[in-house]
């Protein structure tokens, strides 16, 4: 049985690698790479900090090898990995740790942690230590949402606590469910910000103070909206 589970899980981590270099190209830019973060955040919940960082370090060697990316294929994924692992088990099985750890891990730590690899190593020139932190955030929150947005059905349905014993890993059954759901729809309150500020920033010439505060009002409406869910959805919860 042990033996069919370790077999089980390298069968489940060729996958992810193979879908995590597939995937990557899809929204990519230099320094944002959103399906990286989706990988990340599936392989930390499934079968740990450990070999979640193994299966990013691996994609990153790959997409570098054949895809010309840069060092920013490995700074910008294994630092997340780990973390967001971590913090999941550590939290006992809460997706929103999993989404933050993978969002300090690379957003914070592996962004700052890219200016003197792609400095010193590289090259580049005319970085600075915050260079990659807007994109690697921005990068984590689109990638890290869809992420958890899936997990979370799948948490719901119970597929993830079968497949974490499928592959032999610390099985959880998550946390509270109305708290989590809260923080999600909090959460798509910043991917909406960026996107307003992408939109405005390319499309608008010479915006308003009015079209400017756009991105603060959907921020605002998103944030509200997670916070009634769980004041309206709590008693529910605990009784």
């Amino acid at each position: 049985m042990k033996n069919s589970k370790h077999l089980t899980k390298l069968t489940f981590m060729a996958m992810m690698i193979a879908i995590g270099v597939i995937i990557s190209p899809i929204l990519r830019v230099e320094g944002m790479c959103p399906m990286a973060h989706l990988i990340n955040i599936t392989c930390a919940v499934f079968i740990g900090p450990f070999d979640a960082f193994l299966c990013a370090l691996i994609i990153g060697i790959l997409r570098m090898a054949f895809m010309g990316i840069p060092p920013l294929a490995l700074t910008g994924a294994v630092f997340g990995a780990f973390l967001s692992g971590t913090l999941y088990r550590l939290s006992k099985g809460k997706l929103i740790w999993a989404f933050l750890g993978e969002v300090i891990g690379t957003g914070i730590i592996g962004a700052i942690v890219s200016y003197p690899v792609m400095t010193w190593i590289w090259g580049r020139t005319g970085l600075t230590w915050f260079f990659y932190v807007p994109s690697f955030i921005a990068g984590t929150l689109i990638g890290g949402s869809l992420a958890f947005f899936m997990l979370k059905q799948m948490q719901k349905a119970g597929l993830v606590a079968k497949i974490q014993e499928a592959l032999g890993s610390n099985v959880y059954t998550g946390g509270s469910e109305v708290l989590n759901d809260s923080i999600g729809i909090a959460v798509l309150g910043f991917i909406g910000y960026l996107v307003t500020v992408v939109i405005v920033h390319n499309f608008v010439q010479d915006p308003t103070p009015a079209v400017n505060a756009v991105k603060y009002v959907v921020l605002a409406v998103f944030l509200i909206a997670g916070a009634a869910y769980w004041m309206t959805h709590r008693s529910a919860a605990r009784g």
